[in-house]
């Protein structure tokens, strides 16, 4: 795909005007209502980097079963991430404890995962391939190793790299790629920014009065007067976590044994199978007990297309986010000053969810179609993955 800008950065009106040639750094301006877009001198954007991302995105290979791709957590088609699962499941149905992020706007953050236990992109891409219960490739050697021996790779690292893969141009592409899925230009961001007065009809109106004066939401989900990325960055006890590790709520799950025949089967019954791992948030990186059950302010950009919601993915609608909010979380001692009560009616609480569907970029069914145009059902290689191994062991040797 030399000289071919990506669609998803072209229809947002990231990319400048102009023909980009194999290995030219691509110059970015950024849509309407985001800032523009820090790329690092080390890893600049070009075309061949973002194409070959996308496909290590979505090549089964890269797990240690060729089962198992970045994109079957991160779904383009459902907002990269998985609409059908709270807590992702990974390697031969191992469960995780938390909810795949969506990709929008990554390169913007800050930090990565939901308590920000990474700060680059180009470092984050191993780890769900590393995690035993992820992609579980056994380590960065082997990852390597083995892309070295799918021959349609060779080609795209010489165009994007001059050279063969190698750890750091695998960790760089692939953050190229992610790098890459930009989405502003929304019903909102037209009408604050671009002063597009019909936009927004009254109730979605109505809801931003709600989302930065009474919701207090804005505290939190920062909104500036040239653009908006609708975090701020930082980690808050909610009391969510708190209430689902020390608290939890207990319920029943209705289990289909066979077609027709269902029986309710209880926490503590699923427990007996896999007991839930504790999860502390932003405390199992800082070791301070202030950010115990502490986790990141998600961006609402494309909120309306990501759901479901929190760390863990426990709820399922906007509707009952706000509902969770309005109540002032869970009490416990370590919840945030920010989070209390807010009394909002009925009304008020439906303009707040109008409003933030109109936070959905103009780009995203194309960002969804460029994703796809990678080829996601890669063949299965003949030989065990043990095999393989032993063979590129067998081949680096004098």
């Amino acid at each position: 795909m030399k000289n071919i800008l990506l669609i998803g950065l072209a229809t947002a009106g990231l990319l400048l005007p102009l023909a980009i040639s194999a290995g030219t750094p691509i110059n970015p301006t950024p849509p309407l209502g985001l800032p523009p877009l820090f790329i690092p001198k080390a890893n600049p954007l070009t075309q061949e980097k973002i194409d070959l991302g996308r496909e290590l995105f979505m090549d089964r290979r890269l797990s240690h079963n060729n089962v198992m791709s970045c994109a079957m957590c991160h779904v383009p088609e459902q907002g990269f991430t998985s609409h059908e699962l709270g807590a992702a499941i990974g390697l031969q149905g191992r469960s995780l404890r938390r909810n795949s992020p969506a990709m929008y706007n990554v390169g913007y953050q800050r930090s990565l995962f939901h308590e920000g236990r990474e700060l680059h992109l180009e470092d984050q891409v191993w780890a769900p391939l590393l995690a035993k219960n992820e992609m579980n490739m056994p380590s960065i050697g082997y990852v390597v190793e083995k892309i070295k021996m799918m021959p349609e790779y060779k080609g795209r690292f010489e165009a994007a790299f001059g050279g063969e893969a190698t750890a750091e141009r695998i960790g760089f592409a692939l953050a190229s790629y992610q790098r890459a899925m930009v989405s502003g230009n929304s019903r909102f961001d037209r009408w604050y920014y671009g002063g597009e007065k019909n936009a927004l009809n009254t109730r979605e109106q109505r809801g931003f009065e709600v989302f930065r004066g009474k919701g207090s939401c804005i505290a939190c989900h920062t909104v500036g007067e040239k653009h908006a990325l609708f975090t701020d960055h930082k980690f808050y006890n909610t009391g969510h976590g708190w209430q689902r590790s020390m608290a939890p709520v207990k319920t029943t799950h209705k289990v289909q044994l066979a077609p027709g025949v269902f029986v309710d089967v209880s926490d503590e019954q699923l427990d007996d199978f896999e007991k839930p791992l504790p999860d502390v948030g932003r405390y199992e990186v800082t070791l301070d007990p202030k950010d115990r059950w502490a986790y990141k302010t998600p961006s609402l950009r494309n909120v309306a297309i990501t759901a479901p919601y929190m760390h863990d993915g426990a709820f399922s609608s906007l509707e009952a986010v706000v509902e969770f909010y309005n109540k002032g979380g869970v009490d416990n001692p370590d919840k945030s000053p920010l989070i209390f009560p807010l009394n909002l009616t009925e009304e008020e609480k439906a303009d707040l969810v109008a409003f933030m569907k109109t936070l959905t970029g103009d780009n995203i069914d194309a960002l969804a179609r460029d994703a796809r145009r990678a080829r996601e059902n890669y063949p299965v290689p003949k030989q065990d993955p043990s095999d393989f191994y032993m063979e590129s062991i067998g081949n680096s040797r004098p």
